[in-house]
């Protein structure tokens, strides 16, 4: 069933990836609303109740603004957004922090995704960034299956191991120096260790996710993927990788942009 629902959804985020522009914000908009009601769910409300409406409509408006060429104002935006939040928050008799932190938690890494897709080698940059995520994933269940050993956080996500984490790494940095052999650009060993940095921070996200889940007794933050789960349990890793990536590419003197 993963795997089914992998070949039907796949090629769609790919083809709306090559053209980006419109189709590309388009789908980052429907991820976002969708994740708004799964995190509105997951923390104790009703997915699409108050909060959960009005997490949706303040990713709109950031997503927005980062579409019409305006990422600084998108990021201005977030705090009286997070603000507005609270106070729905607290009209509809719920806990403030769990919401604001949702804004957050989704706002930030699908503003970088729109971004980094609209910047220089915006393709390669989304491109690389699902590449060792996801080839993170796949390394790090391998290896854990396989070698077993200490558990990284028992208490949060019992079956993460170290070499889980050290597999997927590897597995990262392979999979980004193949990238870079095949679209020949940049260097292929900073590649590779950018890709085990970018999955180190993807297994804090999943991590962090793990955690949340726990502190609602939550086991899938939603149904909408048959065999995944919801769509945050899908991209828990990208919504930490993706603010990371675009501060890297913000900072290319530090030599953190493997392509310069």
């Amino acid at each position: 069933m993963r795997v089914l629902s992998a070949a039907v959804m796949l090629p769609v985020f790919l083809v709306l990836l090559y053209y980006g522009g419109l189709g590309f914000a388009l789908l980052l908009a429907l991820a976002a609303v969708l994740m708004a009601g799964e995190w509105d769910r997951l923390t104790g409300g009703r997915g699409f109740g108050l909060a959960g409406l009005g997490a949706a409509l303040s990713l709109l408006i950031v997503l927005l603004l980062g579409y019409l060429g305006q990422p600084n104002w998108a990021l201005l935006a977030l705090p009286p957004l997070a603000l507005a939040m609270a106070l729905v928050s607290r009209v509809g008799g719920r806990q403030m922090t769990w919401p604001v932190v949702g804004l957050f938690w989704l706002g930030l890494p699908c503003l970088a995704l729109l971004w980094l897709r609209n910047g220089e080698q915006g393709m390669l940059a989304v491109s690389w960034l699902f590449v060792s995520v996801w080839s993170c994933d796949t390394g790090a269940y391998f290896a854990g299956r396989r070698i077993g050993g200490p558990r990284l956080a028992p208490r949060i996500s019992p079956k993460k191991t170290w070499s889980g984490l050290l597999g997927g790494m590897l597995a990262a940095a392979a999979a980004s120096a193949l990238l870079s052999a095949l679209a020949d650009i940049g260097s292929i060993p900073m590649f590779a260790l950018m890709g085990a940095l970018l999955a180190l921070i993807s297994q804090c996200g999943d991590l962090a996710e793990s955690g949340v889940k726990r502190r609602f007794d939550v086991k899938d933050s939603g149904a909408l993927i048959p065999g995944h789960g919801g769509i945050l349990d899908r991209v828990d890793g990208v919504l930490f990788a993706a603010p990371a990536l675009a501060l890297f590419i913000l900072f290319p003197n530090l030599g953190f942009l493997p392509w310069r």
